[in-house]
């Protein structure tokens, strides 16, 4: 049973979410041939204050 966990600076709309866990469950079941109904995925939104890159947090950009 796939578990895709997908962590994000910011938020995704609701549309970008339901196309994204589309796309990797279709990508999944084509290459790695997992039926869909076995395929799980977490969506982890962050706000930029809590990631940084090269020292420097994402909101101070």
């Amino acid at each position: 049973m796939p578990y895709v966990n997908i962590r994000i600076a910011g938020t995704l709309s609701r549309e970008q979410k339901q196309k994204i866990a589309e796309e990797i469950t279709d990508t999944l079941e084509r290459i790695a041939l997992k039926p869909k109904s076995y395929t799980y995925i977490a969506f982890d939104e962050l706000p930029e204050e809590n990631w940084a890159i090269a020292g420097k947090l994402l909101d101070d950009e």
